[in-house]
């Protein structure tokens, strides 16, 4: 990873962010990721609650004047202190509110999944490039450097060559009301949700692309919480390398977020290593006959900060994000993919890129 900042840009120097949704995740990690960042600001709330957005104006130092309804939305375009847009609303209204900032010609950072389908995204993208903005996919786990650590060590092959990676990552929906449940808004259950967590940082890690994969989806019969969603999906991923991935997600067992690389000459892994903070890189490995386990410690930073502050660097020096819409998309590809394997039962073959990182942009 790049070297960070020493000292913070000026507050006239820094990308202004409006944050587009101001649910539970802005409010308790974006907004604080704003204040600890080192190129990037708040510049405005765009949020149904405009009592609640002006307590946290009121909070975080802005104007009353800059939080917006989403009927004003539209009236981003005439405030020259807002540089960029960070979505943070359902899944399915990704796709409006991306197309409507890149023709007010604000930068997107978006959260994932891109959107609900490939065409969603397709368009996207496209609007993206017609109106001459950035777009960026918010994959906070490619900025932190317990996975960069996980990652230089597979491609350095200090480990020998990868053979197999397994990851889970579950936690328990118990509102049959939650909009993640909708496949209307969500476009699927936890595969989409947070199943796209290992996907994506397998991928990542690895830095290939598979080139099939298998999928089997469960639902509990009478379950209200699963009437349109999936309950759990358990899927394969096999790789050009001959690389063999296991994953597991669901939206009723016990929390768990982790994932294990093994290699000819030891494993390496996070357990968690999805989650906000407190990551834990182990690493396995014979001297003398036996395996050994070590735990390795690095800084913890922001993940949201992190980010953030990537995206308000590429802004400043036009540069392509790390994870922009096409590493997005490359998701929602796969995605589909799944789903069409666990309706059929059968495995589905995929086009892969040559290179390696073939949809990722700058290094962070």
């Amino acid at each position: 990873m790049a070297e960070p900042l020493k000292h913070p840009l000026a507050p006239e120097e820094r990308v202004g962010y409006a944050l587009v949704g101001i649910g539970k995740l802005a409010e308790e990690e974006i907004l604080p990721a704003l204040e600890a960042s080192k190129r990037s600001r708040l510049a405005a709330l765009v949020t149904s609650d405009l009592e609640d957005g002006k307590r946290l104006a009121r909070r975080y130092g802005l104007p009353p004047e800059a939080v917006y309804g989403y009927d004003d939305y539209d009236r981003l375009a005439d405030n020259p202190g807002v540089h960029a847009v960070y979505i943070i609303l359902p899944n399915h209204l990704h796709e409006d509110y991306t197309v409507r900032a890149a023709r007010m010609g604000k930068h997107v950072l978006c959260e994932k999944p891109m959107a609900n389908s490939v065409a969603e995204g397709e368009r996207m993208i496209a609007a993206c490039r017609a109106a001459g903005v950035k777009l960026m996919i918010a994959y906070r786990c490619q900025y932190e450097p317990h996975h960069w650590a996980v990652r230089e060590m597979v491609q350095q092959g200090r480990l020998g060559a990868v053979k197999l990676v397994e990851s889970v990552h579950c936690q328990v929906e118990s509102d049959p009301g939650e909009w993640r449940l909708k496949r209307k808004e969500a476009g699927g259950g936890p595969l989409v949700d947070i199943g796209v967590y290992s996907l994506n940082t397998i991928r990542f890690v690895l830095g290939l692309e598979p080139v099939e994969v298998f999928a089997q989806t469960y639902a509990t019969p009478d379950d209200p919480r699963f009437r349109e969603v999936e309950e759990q999906m358990g899927w394969q991923m096999r790789f050009g390398n001959g690389v063999l991935a296991a994953c597991l997600t669901g939206y009723s067992a016990f929390r768990s977020s982790r994932y294990r690389l093994y290699a000819e000459g030891g494993w390496v892994g996070l357990d968690p290593a999805f989650d906000y903070r407190g990551l834990r890189l182990s690493l396995g490995r014979e001297e003398g006959g036996q395996q050994v386990v070590e735990e390795r410690r690095f800084p913890a930073p922001n993940q949201f900060a992190l980010e953030l502050d990537h995206f308000a660097r590429c802004i400043q020096e036009d540069l392509t994000p790390f994870t922009p819409g096409e590493e997005g998309l490359q998701d929602l590809r796969l995605v589909e993919a799944l789903y069409a394997s666990a309706r059929t039962g059968r495995p589905v073959r995929l086009e892969a890129p040559d290179k390696p990182d073939a949809f990722r942009g700058e290094r962070p």
